[in-house]
């Protein structure tokens, strides 16, 4: 939990893909956030975080839907959403945080 702390808590914004593999809505988001990561690569840290494999990190971020989308800034939360997110609408709010 750690690393995740000291990534979110940096200057950039963060964009957190909760995901889990078995999840088909989180395959449709996949190549969203890796467009994300493309697009505003050196602007933004983008992570992708299995709710499987990290539970005790979806537990405590009450993460109950996949996939959940959340953007950090200096350790805040200032977007959350579950579900499918188009790109443009997710650029748009991590360009508010820059």
């Amino acid at each position: 939990m750690s690393k995740f702390n000291e990534l979110i808590n940096g200057e950039k914004p963060v964009l957190v893909d909760f995901f889990a593999e078995w999840c088909a809505p989180c395959k449709a988001t996949a190549p969203i956030i890796k467009q994300i990561a493309e697009q505003m690569s050196g602007k933004v840290v983008v992570l992708k975080v299995d709710v499987d494999k990290n539970q005790a990190v979806a537990r405590q971020l009450n993460i109950q839907g996949v996939p959940t989308l959340v953007i950090y800034k200096k350790g805040n939360i200032v977007f959350r959403r579950a579900g499918v997110t188009p790109a443009h609408e997710l650029i748009k709010e991590l360009e508010k945080h820059l």
